[in-house]
């Protein structure tokens, strides 16, 4: 018997939800396996010329009139109820063809959430309709079916539909695991290009599809465009190989996904419908990362016993819709009785966008705080609802505003040294709140605290889930970084400089001479120089042009200040239309009229420009700022940002995942670096996971040490009332360290304590000895020496002369374009962190071995292949850095390139289809298909089709030939190797 998509997935699905198993029929009798899941419920199969409706019909209307009595004694009473409730239900799905399959399908699921009534209790008394049975799961029939024909515009018929009391709720496509060829995204297409289009009705009351080849299964909701659709794994089985091996391997995804309890809990609570930025109502379903993390939050909240907990994705993976999900689920809870839900940001930026986030997805009893007031008087009045705030509101807050114990907090971007005292200040505030963090930022060794604010001792690891750049790469839920290096090279004509330096301040004192010079030696004072800036736009333009625009998406410029911000644009005007940019900055109560008249930018127009930079078809292309839309600003045509600041640990990654986020035809975020933050980059993704385990434990130990350093920076202060205010009390405190020596000996004391003190913040520990420590500090800073006001005296007076002078001196001559590009993916991640050879060094190791023994003896080539051996031998000896050995693999691989084009015989000189063939083959992996010749005809035939004379220059002609080799490659062939997809358009430019 041979293996097909019938016999393999199909019946291996209904296997593993039945114990049905269609492979061993004897007769008419099928072998049947025991499954069960909890609550005692099963799917039931049943085979679809079995059900009893006709081909024209969506519901099995006997199993939902049957359900509808049983689950509404009033219907029961009067069984002709079922019939018009059955009528009304029919209705939506005609509705359908008029209203559009989203809205069709948001209105179909106020029913099966039993969120609807009807006037037909005694005297018309409205009573809900219960369809499902949430809570008593047995009291539901769950039935499955294959080969379910349904007639409408056509005649067409899914593999998989899976019935909740008559009504199909889950469609499903299977795929054949044994060509290579076919994946799931067929499947997906099947279900979202045809059966959405020619059998709309069946999707009226979906709750999600889902495809799958054996290998992976992915899932969407109505109308959700292909690239959006998401794979479905299990959190404590997510870090297997990408892709999974056999059947048995993707079996738990499918039975986690598909068993009755999950499937109506995402039904209920995972589902949202929202407003996208073209004003168009979507539908969306969670991603397996934000149901695992969202009900690790609810299970943690209905246990009551661990009252916090951290959950770490990573920027873009969807935690503001984990929140929404979290936040929905909780406050229908009964048994919370009604808690009150609060959403906690640390910027504006964040407000703005998680309040964004629930208002498109209408969610009820969502309020915002304008003000410290309004939050105050919100916990004062014990409200009940989801409380969007800020954490700067809780600025004012007293202990115990609100004592009671179903108060949930969310913090999102839960960094400690963003909160300080103000997160202490919150915890005081509600005292049995429960408390989760949410971080999207690795947290490197300078910032381990977010772990003790927020990581409970019970969880091992420090979170209650985690979601790593690696999984969201992988998932497709972000898209890999590349980092392109074009830094300026510029020369500072010293001598010429010191010479005019001296004769500006000649009438100044050495030691002003100094002062002035050091304030004007800052990093951006350097940055700012016109020449540099010049060049640098002249750049921006000239890459934007060539490798932005031709896809269709727009960037972002990021520079030191906000007085930069607008000497760029003044620079982009002169080459580009002024309607092309945008200057996004905040402004001061210290800026002058002028100023604030020109840039200034109140919500309403930063909201304004925002949409437009989202519309595709607006001329606005680039947003210039400086840190305004760093943070919380989601905008997913945005792929490429010219960065001319120094950023660095998580505010870098968070600036730098503004790119990362999916859009169509986009395929990766990238960072055109003129300032040089690659290292920084590194080391805040490179953070030493060994060392977060350990931090939980170690938070005892310094608890431990607070006493004994309060007591001992105390001591300076022996028989002194601290209780005596005002110049009394601070002339007694001065008076016990009234010598150098004994104000130095506190002072390295008090330093101590302080470090203890902020590395603990925000920990409640802290409450008991905030008194003394607020004296001792007052204490420290009225002996601490003043800091010298008259250097900013020298600067107000002479700064712009001065600035002048070194802008003069610097001289700029173009853009270093011969810099490696660095692409920041999940594997280069994976090996910086593990400290193990890249996966990529392998492979590009691997070629070049090839490469080099081909050309044998030749004197050149043997140099090449000598430094190739010493480099090994340095990376296996642990000499050099892996980031180090792909650098230098790079440049040997450039080199020895290099040097073919100067030795290729004339008998190797290669026609077009042969070029292709050498490189599939030269690059094929394990996770290549086995194909060339097909992929390479296919590509040869599109290319022949739509290239025209010249088309290397054109811009559309570029475009075309990349859309269509994308289409090839990604779509037909799913074979995503952004390195593969380059080389091999780099073959079609030289030989069509």
């Amino acid at each position: 018997m041979s293996f097909n998509e019938q016999n393999t997935i199909e019946y291996f699905i209904i296997h593993q939800l039945t114990g049905v198993n269609l492979n061993a029929m004897q007769g008419n009798v099928v072998k049947e396996d025991a499954v069960e899941y909890e609550g005692g419920v099963k799917w039931e199969y049943v085979q679809a010329d079995l059900l009893q409706r006709d081909i024209t019909e969506v519901f099995v209307e006997k199993e939902l009139k049957e359900a509808l009595c049983r689950l509404n004694p009033f219907i029961a009473a009067t069984p002709d109820k079922a019939e018009e409730v059955i009528h009304k239900l029919r209705a939506i799905l005609i509705t359908v063809n008029n209203v559009g399959l989203v809205r069709a399908n948001e209105e179909f699921a106020k029913w099966l959430r039993n969120e609807v009534s009807l006037p037909i209790g005694k005297n018309n008394e409205h009573l809900a309709i219960r369809l499902i049975d949430f809570e008593e799961l047995k009291n539901n029939s769950f039935v499955l079916c294959n080969q379910f024909k349904l007639r409408a515009r056509e005649t067409k018929i899914p593999d998989i539909v899976m019935f909740v009391n008559g009504i199909p709720l889950v469609v499903g496509e299977a795929k054949t695991p044994v060509r290579p060829a076919v994946t799931w995204f067929d499947g997906a297409h099947d279900i979202n290009v045809v059966y959405e289009n020619s059998i709309p009705q069946l999707f009226v009351p979906n709750v999600f599809s889902f495809a799958t080849e054996g290998k992976e299964i992915f899932i969407g909701g109505v109308r959700t465009p292909l690239e959006f659709w998401s794979p479905w794994r299990l959190e404590d089985e997510k870090d297997e190989l990408s892709h999974f091996i056999g059947l048995q391997d993707v079996a738990k995804q499918l039975t986690h996904l598909l068993k009755p309890s999950t499937l109506l809990d995402i039904l209920q609570y995972y589902t949202v419908y929202a407003t996208n930025s073209k004003k168009k109502k979507i539908k969306v379903v969670c991603r397996y990362q934000q149901y695992e993390g969202a009900n690790a939050i609810v299970e943690r909240v209905k246990g009551g016993q661990i009252k916090k907990g951290l959950i770490w994705h990573f920027q873009g993976s969807g935690k503001s819709l984990l929140m929404l999900f979290a936040a929905q689920k909780l406050r229908k809870q009964q048994d919370l009785h009604n808690p009150t839900v609060m959403i906690v940001v640390d910027r504006v930026d964040l407000d703005t966008q998680i309040t964004a986030t629930f208002n498109t997805a209408e969610v009820p009893n969502m309020i915002t705080t304008d003000s410290i007031k309004e939050l105050h008087k919100l916990l004062e009045q014990d409200t009940r609802k989801i409380i969007i705030t800020m954490v700067h509101k809780f600025k004012d807050a007293y202990p115990d505003m609100n004592k009671r114990e179903n108060i949930i907090v969310m913090v999102d971007e839960a960094h400690r040294t963003q909160e300080g005292d103000l997160g202490r200040k919150m915890r005081n505030a509600l005292p049995n709140a429960f408390l989760f963090g949410l971080t999207g930022t690795p947290i490197n060794k300078a910032d381990k605290n977010t772990f003790w604010a927020f990581g409970a001792e019970e969880d091992t690891e420090g979170y209650m889930s985690r979601y790593t750049f690696q999984d969201s790469i992988r998932d497709n839920a972000t898209l890999p970084l590349h980092f392109e290096p074009r830094l300026p090279n510029y020369h500072i004509d010293k001598e010429g400089l010191d010479i005019a330096f001296k004769e500006m301040a000649n009438d100044l004192s050495e030691e002003d001479r100094n002062k002035l010079s050091q304030k004007a030696a800052n990093m951006a004072v350097f940055l700012k120089s016109p020449e540099r800036v010049t060049t640098i736009v002249a750049d921006i333009v000239e890459h934007f042009k060539a490798h932005v625009e031709p896809e269709g998406l727009k960037a972002m410029i990021v520079t030191p200040d906000r007085y930069a911000c607008v000497q760029y644009k003044e620079e982009l005007d002169k080459l580009i239309s002024p309607e092309a940019s945008e200057v996004v900055i905040s402004s001061s109560a210290n800026d002058d009229f002028d100023f604030k008249q020109k840039w200034a930018m109140d919500k309403d127009k930063q909201e304004k420009v925002v949409e437009k930079f989202n519309d595709a078809d607006s001329p606005l292309k680039f947003l210039i700022v400086t840190a305004k839309l760093l943070t919380g600003f989601d905008a997913p045509i945005l792929q490429t940002m010219y960065l001319d600041k120094s950023l660095k640990d998580h505010t870098l990654l968070q600036a730098i995942c503004r790119t990362n986020r999916l859009f169509p035809n986009k395929t990766f975020g990238r960072i055109v670096d003129y300032f040089g933050v690659f290292d920084d980059t590194a080391k805040a993704l490179a953070f030493d996971e060994e060392s977060v385990k350990l931090v939980i434990s170690n938070l005892q130990e310094l608890k431990d040490k607070l006493p004994e350093w309060m007591e001992k920076c105390l001591t300076h202060f022996a028989g002194v009332d601290r209780t005596i205010s005002g110049f009394e009390g601070l002339s007694k405190a001065q008076d016990c360290i009234n010598t150098n020596e004994k104000r130095d000996i506190f002072a390295k004391d008090f330093s101590s304590l302080t470090k203890l003190w902020e590395a603990l913040s925000p920990d409640p520990v802290l409450n008991q000895f905030e008194k003394d420590y607020k004296w001792l500090s007052q204490v420290y800073t009225s002996v601490k020496p003043s800091s010298d006001d008259n250097g900013r005296l020298l600067w107000h007076a002479l700064g712009a002369q001065t600035t002048a002078l070194i802008h003069e001196h610097i001289h700029v001559s173009g853009i270093n374009h011969d810099m490696d590009e660095m692409i920041l993916n999940a594997e280069v991640i994976d090996d910086l962190m593990n400290k193990k050879d890249p996966k990529q060094a392998e492979k590009v190791l691997k070629i070049l071995i090839s490469r080099l023994n081909k050309h044998g003896n030749n004197p050149t080539f043997k140099r090449l292949s000598e430094r190739l051996e010493t480099i090994r031998d340095k990376a296996e000896k642990g000499l050099i850095s892996s980031i180090d050995f792909i650098k230098e693999l790079c440049q040997l691989a450039k080199e020895t390139l290099q040097a073919e084009k100067g030795f290729e015989p004339v008998e190797e000189q290669k026609n077009a289809k042969a070029a292709l063939t050498d490189l599939f083959l030269e690059l094929k992996t394990d996770t290549t298909p086995a194909i060339v010749e097909r992929i390479v005809n296919d590509i040869d035939e599109i290319v022949r089709v739509i290239r025209f004379d010249g088309w290397q220059n054109s811009t559309v002609g570029e475009r075309e030939v990349k859309r269509e080799l994308r289409k090839v490659l990604w779509t037909k062939y799913q074979i995503k190797d952004e390195d593969l997809f380059n080389r091999a358009y780099d073959y079609i430019k030289q030989y069509y």
